[in-house]
């Protein structure tokens, strides 16, 4: 029972993204900087992506979540919280990680536990972006 009364944390990372998720048995409200997620949130396909991990471990309405997140735009701080419940879900079921119904086996199946690498390219000397070159003339 001592398991019910703790509180979950987890760290998730997207592009520019930092975000601080912390899990307490509850509801299911769902908070980001101090605001409601749909408040925040401009788009509801955002939602319900960072609700995904939730929602395939049927946990929708067994924890209130409250993430803190920093930097990037809206996707990737929707990316980096999917990851902080991702890692928070995961130390929550950390005694029954070798069953076969374990979080993990869930979560892993889905594609959430993985990091997404993936960030903007820098910019290189002589080209306007990242790869793209001025525009070539021939005369």
């Amino acid at each position: 029972m001592a398991k019910e009364k703790r509180s979950f944390y987890g760290t998730g990372r997207r592009k520019g993204s930092i975000a601080k998720v912390t899990l307490t048995p509850g509801k299911g409200k769902v908070t980001v900087n101090g605001k409601d997620v749909h408040e925040y949130m401009p788009y509801e396909v955002l939602v319900m992506d960072l609700m995904q991990p939730l929602v395939v471990t049927k946990n929708e309405t067994a924890f209130d979540v409250n993430a803190d997140v920093t930097g990037g735009g809206f996707s990737g701080q929707t990316g980096a919280i999917r990851l902080g419940i991702t890692r928070a879900l995961l130390e929550y079921d950390k005694e029954n990680e070798a069953n076969e119904d374990s979080y993990r086996k869930i979560l892993k199946a889905n594609g959430f536990v993985t990091r997404d690498p993936r960030v903007k390219e820098r910019k290189k000397y002589g080209l306007k972006a990242a790869r793209r070159a001025p525009q070539f003339s021939k005369r």
